[in-house]
């Protein structure tokens, strides 16, 4: 049982040792490269292997290059893996780019990658030109009713400012501004709906493309539908509020004048008071009349009777309210 034991402990040092040499010497991927007619030493690869760099995704990329005919060179290759790039998308990129006839050297396309660009889509997107459905644009005409527009914009890719140029939010929003200002311009809704093509040639002829990672091919009006009239919402807005204002002005006149009746009241009221005050200081008058001698008592049973007479007078002239005093 000791022998076997020390066998199967052999045997499983073996399998380990061996695993470890063939991880830190990767004699399949040198031979693999070999058979490709691709120049690389198995130092290299051992050294790759230190520095942390997968040597699979290094030797996978030189093949596909050197069958592709670019020329390619390791250290570049894994000095973009340590700065953080994306190997196989930069060599997919140039191998497509060379099939297309686009004009894209390695350093421009690991420029393109580290900047956080997708560099094979790119270039897929200057073969094939991508089309952004737009979000629904709203404008108003000038005759005030609201149309609601859907473009679909055509665009490809510029290899050459995908380097610090604008995405593709800023050219969906450069498109509906030129899409409201078109319709905004147009005198009539009905011209717009007559024809549509006129909102694509004067947005195209604006060069809303400048500055931006992409090139716009064509700008096509999907779909216009009618909105609201918001013309008319305005007039009947404005009626409301001239409205409320008139009224307003009504209501500050009415409390004027219900302000000047109050005061008008109390003026009366006051002179009222006045007189009461002078009719009681005629009996004063009359007492220091009759001391002065200025009034004698004939004089004052003149106005007695006087008083008496008007008094009759008036109550014959006013019977009602003589029997409402009874």
């Amino acid at each position: 049982m000791s022998e076997l034991s020390v066998l199967l402990v052999i045997i499983a040092v073996s399998i380990v040792g061996l695993w470890i040499i063939l991880y830190f010497v990767p004699l399949g991927l040198w031979f693999q490269a070999l058979v490709s007619n691709v120049r690389m030493s198995l130092i290299q690869l051992i050294v790759m292997r230190w520095r942390k760099v997968p040597p699979r995704e290094i030797v996978d990329a030189m093949i596909t290059g050197t069958k592709a005919g670019l020329d390619l060179n390791a250290n570049q290759l894994e000095a973009h893996y340590l700065a953080g790039g994306r190997v196989r998308k930069v060599v997919n990129a140039l191998v497509s780019a060379q099939k297309a006839n686009i004009p894209l050297d390695f350093k421009m396309a690991t420029a393109i990658d580290l900047a956080g660009r997708d560099v094979f889509e790119a270039v897929q997107m200057s073969v094939n030109p991508k089309v952004i459905n737009t979000p629904p644009v709203t404008a108003v005409a000038k005759d005030g009713i609201q149309l609601i527009a859907k473009a679909r914009v055509t665009v490809r890719a510029n290899i050459k400012q995908l380097v610090g140029g604008a995405g593709e939010e800023t050219v969906l929003a450069r498109v509906g501004e030129g899409i409201v200002s078109s319709i905004g311009s147009s005198d009539s809704h009905k011209k717009v709906l007559e024809n549509p093509d006129f909102i694509s040639r004067v947005v195209l002829e604006k060069g809303l493309d400048a500055g931006t990672a992409f090139e716009i091919l064509s700008i096509d009006i999907a779909d216009i539908d009618i909105g609201r009239n918001i013309g008319a919402v305005l007039q009947m807005d404005q009626a409301n509020a001239d409205k409320n204002i008139a009224q307003a002005k009504a209501e500050e006149r009415r409390a004027m004048a219900v302000a000047y009746e109050q005061e008008m009241k109390a003026k009366a009221q006051e002179a009222r008071a006045k007189v009461i005050e002078a009719e009681a200081q005629i009996p004063m008058a009359m007492a220091v009349a009759f001391r002065n001698g200025n009034l004698g008592i004939m004089d004052y049973y003149k106005m007695k009777n006087i008083e008496a007479d008007t008094t009759m007078r008036e109550n014959i002239a006013k019977p009602g309210s003589e029997n409402k005093k009874k």
